[in-house]
């Protein structure tokens, strides 16, 4: 049985809003239509405990055996967090005057080393929105324990 400390292997499909948005594995991916190419799908290795995924995915593994699968639904604060709308800001348009880019409405930055997406276009300000992409929602994992190391 997994405990904290141990090195683990697993694979996983996460669904939010009832859509497949991510996977470990290549078959799935390609079966849902969100294949990458030049990704590497292989299963995820991460220490149980250590706090290098999101909270409610290792607390869910702990206790599982390998070759074991689960399905668990984690909310928004055992994952990405609520949505905060103090992660929203407004930037004059004139600081992205020497940016290799034009800013538009979807896109996806880095402002100051930390990535963000513009939410808003004016004539003079720039929104850009800091939340995670998934704060503020339920995330249902599919996790297949395929290896304890």
């Amino acid at each position: 049985m997994i405990k904290k400390g141990d090195l683990v292997k697993v694979d996983y499909i996460l669904e939010v809003d009832g859509k497949v948005i991510d996977t470990s594995m290549e078959d799935v991916a390609k079966e849902e239509g969100i294949y990458e190419e030049g990704r590497e799908y292989k299963p995820l290795e991460f220490i149980v405990g250590n706090g290098e995924l999101i909270e409610g995915f290792e607390e869910a593994v702990l206790g599982m055996e390998e070759g074991e699968e689960k399905e668990v639904i984690l909310p928004p604060e055992k994952a990405y967090g609520e949505r905060n709308e103090e992660f929203i800001q407004e930037i004059p348009k004139e600081m992205f005057k020497d940016a290799d880019f034009e800013p538009e409405v979807g896109l996806k930055i880095l402002a100051n080393g930390i990535p963000a997406e513009i939410i808003e276009v004016t004539d003079d300000k720039v929104i850009l929105d800091f939340n995670h992409p998934l704060a503020g929602k339920e995330l249902k994992f599919k996790i297949i324990v395929r290896e304890i190391l």
